[in-house]
């Protein structure tokens, strides 16, 4: 079956149109993602801007004509953390719905986990015993997910993301260093207020997937063009993300966006996007992290592709 998913996050719209088997197995077809930043603003006003929705269907347009000329099978629009915190977020919904034809579903933070992981793990072996946390850092929140030999175990959603952390954190171009420490301090909070620390330790490994953990991937690898071939599988130590962070954070904006492997639209949330990975994994007590390019996307797609 060919299954189209659009994923219309805080930071970014991302479309995945594959031809997914009755097994689970997904060969892409299509996979584009465009910085909407439909976050922008929701934690200071609680509401969807007009500019930011405007964006996200200037996205859908494009996309919509996609899943149309590739006569899809089945097809759904998940919206998580942006439009579940919005009070316009429903009125949003309705019209994705309406002018796009897409169904629209705010996940819940239980649903997006096990789409999350599903996608993350659709490539291990079913039975590795490795306990596992996927990490997603989306624009206004991060999910983490834990599991061993393919079963959801622990998981939380928090509160934690790239715009919301860079707009309450960082104010100076480029980032002073008090800011950053202030951004650090606060994601170690969070995710020691809401992950056991008998969970923290009986983690052995970790998979990183979204924007922030592939970007940081093709910084490292130097890529000019984007290539999940190469991002897929790639580990990150964290002493490679924090000397990412410093070099990131040295720079100012404008010159951040010309760092190879860092798409511009992305430049000014990456240095709190780094932040966050690089302490989430000092919470877990983990040295390196694999990033890959199977996230919700891939989650969703199984789903409604079998």
């Amino acid at each position: 079956m060919r299954a189209a998913v659009v994923d219309i996050g805080t930071n970014s719209t991302r479309l995945l149109i594959a031809d997914v088997e009755p097994s689970g197995a997904v060969e892409e077809r299509v996979r584009e993602s465009t910085v909407t930043r439909l976050g922008e603003g929701v934690e200071a006003t609680g509401r969807l801007g007009d500019e930011p929705q405007r964006r996200v269907f200037a996205a859908l347009e494009r996309y919509a004509a996609e899943i149309r000329a590739h006569e899809c099978d089945a097809s759904a629009a998940v919206m998580t953390s942006a439009v579940r915190d919005a009070a316009n977020g429903a009125g949003f919904s309705a019209t994705v719905r309406e002018r796009f034809g897409l169904e629209g579903r705010t996940l819940s933070g239980d649903e997006e986990a096990a789409a999350t992981y599903a996608g993350a793990t659709a490539a291990r072996p079913p039975d590795d015993p490795t306990e596992l946390v996927v990490i997603d850092i989306g624009g206004g929140s991060t999910e983490l997910v834990c599991g061993a030999g393919g079963e959801l175990g622990f998981h939380v959603s928090a509160q934690i993301g790239v715009v919301r952390h860079t707009e309450r954190h960082i104010a100076s171009d480029p980032p002073a260093p008090e800011e950053l420490a202030a951004l650090a301090a606060d994601v170690d909070a969070g995710i020691a207020a809401i992950v056991p620390q008998e969970v923290r330790q009986r983690t052995q490994a970790a998979v990183a997937v979204a924007g922030t953990a592939t970007t940081c991937a093709a910084i490292d690898l130097g890529l000019e063009r984007y290539d999940t071939t190469k991002v897929e599988g790639h580990v990150l130590s964290r002493a490679q993300l924090d000397e990412l962070l410093e070099r990131l954070a040295a720079l100012p904006l404008a010159e951040r966006r010309k760092v190879r492997g860092l798409h511009p639209d992305r430049a000014p949330t990456i240095v709190a996007g780094v932040v966050v990975l690089s302490r989430v994994l000092g919470a877990f007590g983990l040295a390196e992290v694999e990033v890959s390019d199977r996230d919700i996307l891939w989650g969703v797609a199984i789903e409604i592709g079998r």
